[in-house]
């Protein structure tokens, strides 16, 4: 991590001259590595997998987690009680999974629809047809919190795909007032999100530098 790097990307966002939630994706960082964005003012992480989560928990000191990645309903029982946000949340079936986890915590958990806006079948997501009625059935899950919309756009993605999930986030937003949240943009894409309306970015290697995967570890 380079402190040039932190520092020209908090700049690139406040550039835009409105409220933008920084979740820093932290897939193969250490916890120290993650630690050192609170000196900067980032206090949100975002990780994509439950057993790297689970590795590296104990060592954490950021205020919020946040799960960002494909989620089986069978692994929510290992992250309920680890995390604040739910940023994909794709299907009715792992909201009801959420809400009988956090039930039994006394929890309520805030999450977010994930769009498959691009249909890439690669990618987990649901119909952008879809994801207006999957978030207002989940809001009506007593310990789920519906909070917006998350999206990973096709590289080189159009313009009218970054509008379309701007469309998509005001118009459950006009139904749901506290999905305020649109996550959309990553390291290559974050500048281009912002000015198409995301509120919420997950930039990894824009701040980290490139990833070093180990050795036998496929990069994906």
């Amino acid at each position: 991590m380079r402190e040039s790097d932190v520092t020209e990307l908090i700049e690139k966002v406040k550039s835009y001259g409105r409220d933008v939630k920084i979740v820093a994706a932290t897939k193969t960082r250490s916890a120290e590595e993650i630690n050192r964005l609170k000196k900067f003012g980032i206090t949100a992480m975002g990780e994509n997998r439950v057993q790297e989560l689970l590795a590296k928990y104990d060592g954490l000191d950021m205020p919020e987690i946040h799960f960002i990645g494909a989620l089986q309903t069978n692994k929510v029982k290992y992250i309920a009680d680890k995390v604040c946000m739910i940023q994909s949340v794709d299907r009715i079936e792992l909201g009801r999974e959420i809400e009988k986890r956090c039930a039994a915590i006394n929890k309520v958990m805030d999450v977010l629809v994930e769009v498959n806006y691009g249909g890439e079948e690669s990618k987990s997501g649901c119909r952008p047809s879809d994801c207006v009625a999957l978030a207002l059935g989940l809001a009506n899950l007593p310990h789920l919190r519906v909070r917006g919309l998350m999206t990973v756009l096709p590289i080189g993605a159009p313009d009218e795909m970054y509008d379309g999930m701007k469309k998509l986030s005001d118009e459950l937003k006009a139904q749901l007032p506290e999905a305020e949240y649109l996550s959309m943009g990553m390291s290559d894409d974050y500048e281009r999100a912002i000015a198409h309306g995301a509120n919420m970015i997950r930039p990894g290697t824009a701040l980290f530098g490139a990833r070093e995967y180990p050795a036998g570890r496929e990069s994906k």
